[in-house]
């Protein structure tokens, strides 16, 4: 397969579209994503069960990567636009299913970086929904034709904003597990995603927003951003973690049991019946009247 092939036999629907180098630069990213998604699944299943939260979060991911990257360099999963600037009457391509794997991943990412601090989970949650309204908003601007698709740009610059804030101002105020082990690598993964997430509205200002740049380069602007926001950042951490004792994270409700057998099936588990105390009522005697009726 091939950039040639690709587009032959799924030729673009817009005017303004993929190149054959496009999509052979697609095609060598999706075999980097699918590599490193091979190689997390192996690791993930030389740790201990229990063990493998973060990596198989990163296998979520990675995967979701993977198949956004075939479609593309397929030339698949796009739909036209008429755009704004430049070219005006001619349609563009956009990849809605780049937005799809976004939706999917870039919440994953938050929770792995900030499953390393003392956030609790309402603030987690929170955060991960701001960075949903980042994609959503850059997806729903991309498919609007006229100027109003900045508002919408504007809605995502905003909940980026949240995730700064989040990332670098409060949640390195919480405590850390494994004492200050972990705060270190925190705060360097943390100025690395909120760098990489920076450069993802500037990518879309000058493709999908103003038409400047064509989208092969967009292909090659947003290819990289991926890598250094995916394989590139999870190895990192993942790399960062291969010591550190999952019971340091609190995740002992998340901890695998194995059944226990006996003769070759599995046991019933024993539930212990809660104990009740039942009060102690105390009795005094009463005392007899000895006065004698006469």
């Amino acid at each position: 397969m091939g950039g040639n092939q690709a587009l032959d036999v799924n030729p673009p629907n817009a005017n303004i579209n993929l190149s054959k180098h496009g999509s052979d630069w697609l095609w060598a990213l999706f075999a980097v994503f699918g590599l490193s998604l091979l190689i997390t699944v192996f690791f993930d299943r030389k740790r201990a069960r229990g063990t493998r939260l973060f990596h198989q979060i990163a296998v979520v991911v990675l995967a979701t990567m993977s198949i956004s990257y075939f479609s593309m360099a397929s030339d698949l999963g796009s739909t036209p636009v008429a755009v704004e600037f430049r070219d005006i009457g001619s349609t563009r391509q956009i990849w809605f299913v780049r937005y799809i794997q976004w939706f999917i991943t870039f919440p994953l990412l938050l929770l792995q970086l900030l499953l390393l601090t003392g956030f609790v989970a309402s603030d987690i949650l929170t955060v991960m929904f701001m960075g949903i309204v980042f994609v959503v908003s850059g997806l729903v601007g991309s498919l609007v034709p006229s100027s109003y698709k900045w508002g919408y740009y504007t809605f995502g610059l905003l909940a980026l904003f949240y995730i700064w804030y989040a990332l670098l101002f409060r949640a390195p105020r919480t405590t850390f597990a494994a004492d200050g082990f972990l705060r270190g690598g925190y705060m360097r993964l943390a100025g690395w995603l909120s760098f990489v997430l920076a450069l993802y509205p500037i990518c879309w200002a000058v493709s999908e927003g103003a038409n400047v740049i064509r989208p092969t380069s967009e292909m090659i602007f947003y290819g990289i951003l991926d890598l250094l926001a995916g394989p590139v950042f999870l190895f990192a951490l993942l790399w960062h973690l291969k010591d550190v004792d999952y019971n340091t994270f609190g995740f002992a409700q998340w901890k695998y049991t194995d059944p226990t057998y006996v003769n070759g099936a599995v046991a019933p588990r024993t539930v212990v019946a809660p104990v009740t105390t039942v009060p102690v009522t105390t009795t005094y005697p009463i005392a007899q009247d000895t006065t004698r009726i006469v």
